[in-house]
């Protein structure tokens, strides 16, 4: 059984940040356990047609490795998965990941003050576990009657089938969120027939990506702090969105700009009232797109509003008895944000797994350690999530702030670090005052920002600075610092 410093779940943005940091401050044992063949979590597995990231380039890196060649102001997948696996390569992480190493449990060992790690390669051991496996990793299918018994070709959005053709196909999109909006007006021209069923209308507002132009790759590259100085107004360009979802009047101005591009796209009515959301504006994630309307009012579209009855062998049959014929179902269902499955695998000081601990509302200390859980640090842990600027910066914080953490360890000779209790209730009672009367709890809608106790788990509910400013030092005081490390006696001369 092989032994580590640190042991890193995962090769997204919060993998690969946390392993350079952990390369530059001089860390070299620490390994990274990656369940597929290859690095790029989210970008990876997600390779639908038309998948493009919906935040702007420059923000969607990392802040130490700007990339001056993104052909578009907002990246789409491939170019994102390219630019992890150059970052992954120029700073040397590739010889610490362990591919084809899936987590099967983890389990607090109290006596050795170390973490016992099972996985599909075999058994490991740790001081510390960072978990960053990401909310967008688990496709969640939903619960239909039936649909375990459908005989054609089925998969979710984040597992697409290209060896699959779709070409003149009866073909059922289930869902009508990030993903569908993206991948919907890339099928539909190729389809025989169309149907998307629809819960909830997304709140749609036209796309600002543009191709990048020679001249503007040309000055980052001969000027990278031009790069930096653009990342820095989209930034805040960026924050100002907080106040329409914090502000019930500046969220209709976001609302007015909206309904307009809805009714310059669906000129049919009753179409454009099926696709008018009855919910305030960020109360679910904002969508842009300037396809989606457009692939809708197509003659072989049909938007189903009625909900689904059952699936059958061979067709869907709606809320409103009507029974389809398809060939094909392709679920556009989102993924499971509050009931991560790795909190099922991670068991704590009192023998409880992560699951059992939040019962549903999963809660950190600023994100990313849990009370009963030592030597445990998240990256995008509860409440680090956003619906206005780039999970980049999150991340980075939250790397910085472990990083501490961990020199905070090796200053003090501790063998544990574990937040205290009630610093961690003080603090996720704060952000659950911050969010009452914002839109994301009073919107009118049910999102994955929700989970099933009705409490908000997912999103931090303000402007991100102040979380880079909570973030930015290890606060010692919150935590409990075990025994140090016992000293080697001095043989005697």
């Amino acid at each position: 059984m092989t032994h580590h410093r640190t042991v890193i779940l995962g090769t997204g943005f919060s993998g690969l940040g946390m392993a350079i940091r952990l390369l530059k401050d001089g860390e070299r044992d620490f390994v990274l356990l990656e369940r597929a063949g290859e690095i790029g979590g989210t970008w990876r597995d997600n390779t639908y047609p038309g998948c493009r990231c919906d935040v702007p380039s420059h923000l969607y890196s990392f802040s130490f490795a700007p990339n001056p060649n993104w052909s578009s102001t907002f990246s789409p997948q491939q170019e994102i998965l390219d630019y992890l696996r150059d970052v992954a390569t120029r700073f040397g992480v590739l010889p610490h990941v362990r591919f084809h190493t899936e987590l099967e449990f983890a389990e607090w060992d109290e006596d050795g003050a170390r973490w016992l790690i099972e996985t599909s390669q075999g058994q490991l051991t740790a001081d510390v576990l960072v978990l960053g496996p990401g909310p967008l990793s688990e496709p969640l299918v939903p619960d239909i009657r039936g649909l375990d018994s459908f005989e054609g070709a089925m998969f979710h959005s984040a597992r697409w089938h290209h060896d699959h053709d779709l070409d003149g196909e009866r073909v059922a999109v289930i869902g009508t969120g990030a993903s569908a909006i993206q991948f919907v007006p890339e099928i539909q021209p190729r389809v025989g027939r169309l149907h998307v069923f629809q819960r909830t209308p997304p709140w749609v507002v036209p796309h600002p990506n543009r191709p990048m132009k020679p001249m503007e790759r040309a000055i980052y590259r001969r000027l990278p702090v031009a790069q930096l100085g653009m990342r820095a107004a989209i930034y805040w360009a960026r924050e100002s969105f907080v106040l329409g979802f914090r502000h019930r009047r500046a969220g209709r101005l976001m609302e007015r700009m909206a309904l307009k591009h809805l009714e310059e796209q669906v000129p049919d009515p009753a179409l454009r009232a099926k696709l008018t959301p009855n919910y305030a504006m960020g109360c679910k994630r904002i969508l842009p797109t300037d396809e989606w309307y457009p692939a809708l009012t197509q003659p072989n579209v049909e938007v189903v509003t009625d909900g689904i009855r059952e699936v059958r062998p061979r067709s869907i049959v709606g809320g409103d008895g009507v029974e389809r014929e398809v060939d094909t179902i392709v679920l556009g269902t989102g993924f499971h944000v509050t009931d991560l499955p790795v909190s099922e695998l991670v068991r704590g000081r009192d023998g409880r797994t992560l699951a059992e601990a939040w019962d549903g509302s999963p809660e950190a200390y600023k994100g990313a350690a849990v009370a009963g859980y030592p030597n445990l640090f998240f990256l995008v842990g509860p409440n680090t999530g956003l619906g206005h600027n780039s999970i980049v910066f999150m991340i980075e914080s939250q790397v910085s702030y472990v990083a501490d953490a961990l020199r905070t360890m090796r200053a003090r000779g501790a063998r544990t670090v574990a937040v205290r209790p009630e610093a961690q209730a003080a603090y996720n009672a704060e952000v659950q005052e911050m969010t009452r009367g914002t839109v994301w709890v009073n919107g009118g809608c049910a999102s994955y920002y929700i989970d099933r106790n009705g409490r908000n788990s997912t999103i931090w509910p303000t402007f991100t600075w102040p979380f880079r400013s909570r973030t930015r030092r290890f606060d010692e005081a919150a935590y409990a610092l075990g025994a140090p490390r016992p000293q080697p006696v001095a043989a005697p001369v």
